[in-house]
């Protein structure tokens, strides 16, 4: 699992989950979720967005789109 944090006048948090071993994939995803969420608990202003980007390659990101406490998948392949 791989961490980058980008931001503008707030910081986001994105989590970049790339696995090879498809047995690690969901506790991989539920750990990057669990960090998420417990980084979006203060501020209760943003979701989470999982991104599929191909099989093996997944990003996490708080968003603002995402009501607070929800999670959201999108699939980009």
């Amino acid at each position: 699992m791989h961490t980058q944090t980008t931001g503008r006048s707030q910081a986001t948090k994105q989590l970049e989950v790339v696995v090879t071993d498809p047995g690690r994939l969901y506790g991989l995803l539920d750990d990057a979720e669990a960090a998420l969420r417990q980084i979006a608990m203060p501020q209760r202003s943003a979701g989470i967005l999982v991104t599929r980007h191909d099989p093996g390659r997944y990003t996490l990101a708080l968003s603002g789109t995402v009501p607070f406490g929800e999670t959201r998948e999108q699939i980009l392949s």
